[in-house]
């Protein structure tokens, strides 16, 4: 009996010290990483950010439960060089990529036949090869990496595969959705398998099925959408349901104005983008669906933001950012304002707001902080581990951003740059060297350019822009020879004269009863009428 006794507390010593060393593996498990990307999604384009028209229930429950950044910035106002940002930890002067990789730069944007006064400078077009990728550095760290949806970053030798990704769903030197968002697509990345599949779902199923089949080890998921660049594309359900929500809101008289260059648009009543923000809300709903299947909810970092404002000029004329000015391709907060949500397990903020300005270069060291593995100053250089601010140390950080595009936007943005410090932001034209200054607690929608009222604030602001330009071998648009002002005038009369008219034209369309883009709604609707 004394020896079955003794027995019997050796077996619960050893039960129990299995039991404590499991839990000890549970409790240090890495934390795996779901990084979603949007492509040209605006700030205001989800309901909790403030939009009335767009549906996001699932966004906004990420939201909810995790921290949003109100003031986080992508670094460029156009897509390569945000990309870039993300995956380098560097701003785009910097790493060199300051326009989307295939604009025209220096003598061929004379092709343009847009007359404009300087000729954009040139600009690195793919990923440089020296510098480690966010994706480089989880994968050495014994990461799985996957990669789907919209790359742009460089084509064959700079592709995913050739930057740290071990797998890539889609991802290729194109920035837009070619063959539509509804299957067949042209995409030698991503083959088509299904006559009408929705491209954004599809791409999210790829990151669900990875998921899946890594679930026991840890894994960084960069789910890249294509959604929602033009040309922009829905089903008919979808398009019915916002077009009716539209007219039953009231639609407005006009639903374009003019900015300096190109007409912008006032209101958000478009249903086709509608209907393709929702499309990406449901694929977001169905990832967040599959981490809590398979209980890696509590155990999985969730990036959601985008890579610049919302189209409100040029490209599809998709949405509108105000109350804030402009959009993407534009210098203003509309263009470089995003939608910013990290959803850290663990952390006591989530559920809540910081105020402080962020930028995309942070996401690099705050992954790598928060999964617990070495920062990489020397490769990270502009971006900070946000950390702190998730663990409620709001001590604010009187760094200055910086942005940098020497180049004009198909948008009608300028050649310009910026630096932001504390309230105050800075616009530096390239064109004659004006500035525009900002303060941005007491005006946020840039209406009131206070450069002349704050003459000093100007002056140690621009110095500190240059320097920091000068400094890191930033390249700058030159004045064209052949610059012609009577071509420029005719140019900009022709947009106020045929284009205009024609945006408030095909509005009307497709806010019609009888809108029927073609036969098969661009492929949703696999039986043919």
């Amino acid at each position: 009996m004394k020896y079955n006794r003794i027995l019997v507390l050796l077996l619960l010593v050893l039960l129990l010290s299995c039991s404590q060393d499991a839990k000890k593996k549970e409790t240090t498990k890495r934390l795996n990483i779901l990084f979603i990307l949007v492509d040209d999604m605006g700030y205001h384009d989800l309901n909790f950010t403030g939009s009335t028209y767009y549906e996001t229930p699932n966004i906004d429950k990420l939201a909810k439960e995790g921290t949003v950044f109100t003031q986080g910035y992508a670094t460029s106002r156009v897509c390569s060089p945000s990309r870039a940002s993300i995956l380098t930890g560097k701003f785009t002067a910097r790493h060199g990529i300051t326009d989307w990789i295939g604009a025209a730069s220096e003598e061929n944007w004379r092709k343009r036949n847009r007359y404009d006064k300087l000729l954009p400078a040139d600009y690195l077009h793919a990923l440089p090869e020296q510098d480690t990728t966010l994706a480089e550095a989880f994968k050495k760290a014994g990461y799985t990496t996957f990669f789907a949806g919209k790359w742009h970053l460089g084509g064959e030798g700079s592709l995913p595969l050739d930057h740290g990704f071990q797998i890539n769903k889609g991802g290729w030197d194109k920035g837009s959705p070619i063959g539509g968002y509804f299957s067949p697509w042209r995409n030698p990345s991503l083959e088509n398998k299904l006559e009408g599949e929705n491209l954004t779902m599809r791409l999210a199923q790829e990151t669900a099925k990875f998921i899946e089949e890594n679930k026991d080890s840890a894994f960084l998921a960069y789910l890249s959408f294509y959604a929602v660049h033009g040309p922009i594309e829905t089903t008919f359900e979808k398009w019915q349901k916002y077009r009716d929500k539209a007219e039953n809101s009231g639609l407005a008289e006009n639903g374009f104005a003019m900015e300096k260059v190109l007409p912008i648009r006032l209101n958000q009543d478009n249903p086709v983008y509608a209907g393709l923000v929702e499309s990406v809300d449901d694929a977001v709903g169905m990832l967040l669906n599959k981490l809590e299947e398979l209980h890696l909810d509590e155990n999985t970092i969730i990036v959601f933001t985008s890579d610049n404002g919302g189209v409100a000029s040029g490209d599809s004329y998709s949405t509108s950012n105000r109350p804030l000015r402009g959009g993407k391709g534009y210098q203003w907060e509309g263009g470089i304002r995003e939608p910013y949500i990290i959803k850290a397990p663990g952390y006591p903020l989530s559920g809540g707001f910081v105020d402080i300005p962020v930028t995309g270069a942070d996401f690099y060291p705050t992954l790598l902080d928060l999964a617990g593995l070495e920062l990489l100053p020397n490769q990270h250089v502009d971006g900070i581990s946000l950390k702190p601010f998730l663990v409620g140390d709001l001590t604010y950080m009187d760094r200055p951003l910086f942005w940098h595009y020497p180049h004009y936007g198909n948008q009608g943005g300028e050649p310009s740059s910026i630096i932001r410090k504390g309230n105050w932001k800075l616009i530096h034209y390239w064109e004659d060297e004006r500035n525009e200054l900002y303060n941005l607690n007491q005006d946020p929608e840039e209406q009131s350019n206070v450069a002349e009222i704050h003459l000093e604030i100007v002056m140690q602001m621009e110095e500190e822009l240059l320097d920091w330009l000068n400094s890191v071998g930033a390249k700058r648009a030159t004045p064209d020879p052949e610059y012609n002002s009577l071509l420029r005038e005719q140019y900009e009369a022709n947009i106020k004269k045929e284009l205009l008219p024609n945006l408030e034209k095909h509005r009307k369309e497709m806010l019609s009863k009888d809108f029927e883009p073609n036969r098969d709604w661009w492929g949703s609707k696999v039986t043919k009428d």
